[in-house]
């Protein structure tokens, strides 16, 4: 019996999805793979830095202690041990008391942020964002076909309570945010949490880069902030925090976890059930005796070092190069520069083809504006490359601007 082939493979909803994504995460990965291509595009830790005998340590010691119980299907809401040792962490910087019933362990922080698409947003739901904002936060919830308005941090002029009274919640990326590597100050923060508060808005806190802290100081979390004005009792706030092993130890842990009040959390553990069931006891396991033993406070330092390096090669390299037509901010923590640009001929949806030519790549302004419009800024990686590639890199970037203005006249 001849199987029947859909008309259609896909709902025209998911197929315009599709289309808007334009599949750019599996670009850049695959970039990575050609040994003749310099990729500044990613968001990619270090590789030849990654604790690999520290991590195989951990893994006997997981395996000796848990036993069995490593390699089953675990509680949807994670290795209570190590819920548990994240709900300490997080208590210690809020000095507010948050239990095992405040954190959801998820796959990396990504996973969270498509929990939440599933919580909280119907189509049609308007979004306030910091802007430029995180592709894979675009990603996660364009199939849910959210609205957006941009995020004005400040706070006399900015967006105000009647603007996030009707939100369905606010997302910023405070520290080192993707793309542009900025530090929000505390005050301003501060005034975000009151404004919320008064708006009975949701407020959700990315904060996979807070231990790439490069310069200077990173001040507390919004969710600390919360805290310590309401520390007694159990958390309700609006705060719903993401955090990952992500940027501090390996990615391929894939451990991240969601803070928030309890009710929030058991909403998303219901939406994570259908999702993946649970996730891998394995690697909660590891990443529990990585985090007991400190291995994390002990590397970090490192890579830091090696990054700031970097940073520094990459934005010498580029106030030689490609000054003339670019400008940027020296970020103080993270992974990334966001070069804007000087010339109003330059379009950086189309430099990236002549880029490409040239064997090199960084991510264009208009992946991170939900409209698709930003073609005036480009995100360009430091951390994955040594300095002396970033420095070709650069050299292929300017390369390829010239040829693309040069085309242009």
């Amino acid at each position: 019996m001849a199987l029947r082939t859909p008309s259609s493979p896909v709902r025209p909803a998911f197929s315009r999805w599709i289309s808007q994504s334009n599949n750019i995460t599996q670009q850049f990965m695959a970039l990575g793979i050609d040994p003749d291509f310099i990729s500044m595009a990613g968001g990619l830790p270090a590789a030849e830095f990654y604790p690999t005998a520290a991590i195989a340590e951990a893994a006997e010691k997981a395996l000796a202690r848990w036993g069995s119980g490593a390699l089953e299907y675990g509680p949807i809401e994670g290795l209570s041990a190590l819920r548990r040792h994240i709900a300490e962490r997080i208590s210690r910087e809020s000095g507010r008391t948050f239990t095992i019933d405040n954190v959801l362990l998820t796959v990396g922080a990504m996973q969270g942020l498509d929990l939440i698409g599933k919580v909280l947003i119907d189509p049609g739901d308007r979004i306030v964002a910091q802007f430029p904002t995180y592709v894979g936060a675009l990603d996660a919830w364009r199939p849910r076909r959210p609205v957006y308005e941009a995020l004005d941090w400040s706070a006399e002029t900015g967006t105000g309570v009647d603007s996030l009274r009707t939100a369905k919640f606010i997302y910023t990326v405070p520290n080192y945010s993707n793309p542009t590597g900025a530090l929000v100050p505390t005050s301003a923060r501060q005034a975000l949490l009151e404004k919320a508060l008064e708006a009975g808005t949701w407020l959700v806190e990315d904060d996979p880069y807070l231990p790439l802290q490069f310069d200077g100081d990173t001040g507390p979390s919004i969710l600390s902030l919360h805290g310590r004005m309401e520390p007694d009792g159990a958390y309700d706030g609006p705060v719903v925090y993401l955090g990952t092993l992500s940027k501090s130890i390996v990615p391929g842990l894939r451990v991240g976890w969601t803070v928030a009040s309890a009710p929030m959390i058991q909403a998303l553990a219901l939406a994570k059930q259908s999702s993946d069931i649970a996730s891998s006891m394995l690697t909660q396991a590891i990443a529990l005796e990585l985090l007991e033993a400190g291995r994390e406070e002990a590397h970090v330092p490192s890579i830091v070092r090696h990054y700031r390096e970097r940073r520094d090669a990459l934005c010498a390299a580029a106030s030689a190069e490609l000054g003339e037509w670019f400008e940027w901010d020296t970020p103080p923590g993270g992974m990334f520069v966001w070069m804007r640009t000087r010339h109003p001929a330059v379009d950086t949806d189309a430099l990236y083809r002549f880029a490409l030519e040239e064997k090199v790549a960084f991510v264009p302004g208009s992946v991170f504006d939900p409209a698709t419009q930003l073609r005036s800024a480009m995100r360009v990686n430091f951390t994955r490359n040594a300095p002396s590639v970033l420095e070709e890199g650069v050299a292929r970037l300017a390369k390829a601007t010239k040829r693309y203005l040069t085309s242009n006249y």
